[in-house]
């Protein structure tokens, strides 16, 4: 790439320099596909004037179908597997593969939780009613979507061992993610075994990323196939299941697709990735333009960093309308849908400062490749505190941590302190492991 400077290169630097066996439609599909989440959250976000948050879509249930569509993080985790293949074949070597393979994704994240975590000390210590009204509600909500990023963490985690299944078995591989996935929701639908349904926190999403590893190697040559059979097997599901019509999850629901996630979204999953890998030719022809291909990498230079802080800018936006005053119309009423693009750019610009803040600690920082594999053992314990950590956290919030507020992991009990401390632990043995 030539002489880079402390600055690091620049987008179009980075852009000029692709080469040519580069699948540039991948990065296109991940950059599209968080945006698509972005959107999501700034449009279901349904505030009242009291500044109680609701969800748009149980406001108009009416909108749940448009979530077959716009539920796109099988996308996201459809791309990872192919990245994740690519990159083990090229440094084996498990602990230099998972520092080059999170350091983008660790470093902007625990920055992320020690800002959020001063904040959310210094509010419980200064303000009387920190629980209540919008403050509360973003105290519990920011972390949220940490979820993400600890599937995220599991998938990177487990690729040395599951794309030695996929070398050996192929399609057999991701059929019996597949196969146990359904036989956890007949165990739990059918049978009421307690505490199975968590398994498909790794069984669905691990069946979505073990599709990566089949287009690595250009195994998936009918994706019109593929779509139509997931699109017909969530429809049956659906229709004749006990699984919602949302693909997300809905306030006060008995059963979510997504929490923990359902055979129906997994089919959702096959379906999107067939839809995406018909459009696999437009949008590589889309992408060879030079122009389009520099906004891609810049917006890959940045995907984390805004996908972390989307959710404070939204509630800071709300937070600035309900401090000066101004009343929230009804959501879903003719005024707030006219106050919709409004909000928007709102939330896009003050997400963009933030962006402008935070977004050198999404830059890789180069480390030598270890001769050797032994820090192998160190790095697996560091990425497993960090998982459990980072899904901790966004199941307890930030609202508990002066009085010990505590959520269920799995069938454990965890603290958020118990959790920073965790994904901090487990950032700084990955760190190690992989200068080692």
């Amino acid at each position: 790439m030539g002489n880079i400077t402390d600055r690091g290169p620049t987008a179009r630097e980075l852009a000029d320099a692709t080469p040519a066996t580069r699948d540039r439609y991948v990065d296109l599909l991940r950059v599209a596909s968080l945006t698509v989440v972005v959107l999501g959250h700034w449009l279901m976000a349904a505030v009242t004037a009291d500044g109680e948050i609701g969800n748009l879509l149980a406001v108009v249930p009416g909108l749940q179908i448009l979530t077959w569509a716009l539920q796109v993080m099988p996308v996201f985790f459809f791309v990872g597997g192919f990245a994740h293949a690519l990159a083990h074949r090229s440094r084996p070597r498990y602990a230099a593969f998972l520092r080059a393979r999170l350091q983008r994704l660790l470093r902007p994240t625990m920055v992320f939780i020690g800002v959020w975590g001063v904040l959310a000390l210094a509010v419980q210590l200064l303000v009387a009613d920190a629980g209540g009204g919008l403050t509360g509600a973003a105290l519990r909500l920011v972390t949220q979507p940490l979820w993400f990023i600890g599937i995220y963490l599991a998938m990177v985690a487990l690729t040395p061992p599951l794309l030695r299944l996929h070398g050996r078995w192929g399609w057999g591989a991701f059929a019996a993610l597949a196969g146990g996935a359904g036989a956890v929701d007949v165990l739990r639908f059918a049978a009421g075994v307690p505490y199975v349904e968590f398994l498909n926190f790794a069984l669905v999403w691990l069946a979505v990323h073990q599709l990566g590893f089949l287009r690595a190697d250009g195994l998936i040559r009918r994706p019109g196939l593929l779509a139509a059979a997931g699109l017909v097997g969530a429809g049956l599901l659906v229709a004749y299941g006990p699984y919602p019509l949302s693909m997300v999850g809905m306030p006060g629901e008995k059963v979510s697709n997504m929490a923990p996630p359902t055979l129906a979204l997994l089919c959702h999953g096959l379906w999107l990735v067939g839809a995406v890998e018909l459009l696999k030719g437009p949008g590589a022809r889309f992408t060879a333009r030079a122009r389009v291909w520099r906004a891609v990498v810049a917006a890959n230079g940045i995907a984390m960093t805004a996908f972390l802080w989307h959710l404070t800018a939204m509630l800071g936006v709300y937070g600035a309308l309900l401090a000066l005053g101004i009343r929230l119309p009804e959501p879903a009423s003719a005024a707030w849908w006219a106050q919709v693009p409004l909000r928007l750019g709102a939330a896009a610009a003050l997400t963009a400062l933030l962006v402008s803040l935070f977004r050198r600690f999404e830059q890789p920082v180069p480390a030598p490749t270890p001769s050797t594999d032994a820090g192998g053992p160190l790095a697996a314990l560091g990425i497993t505190l960090a998982l459990f950590g980072v899904l901790g956290l966004s199941m307890t919030g930030l609202g508990g941590l002066l009085h010990g507020h505590t959520a269920t992991l799995v069938a454990v009990r965890v603290t958020a302190p118990a959790a920073v401390a965790m994904a901090l632990t487990g950032w700084f043995l990955v760190e190690r492991a992989g200068r080692a």
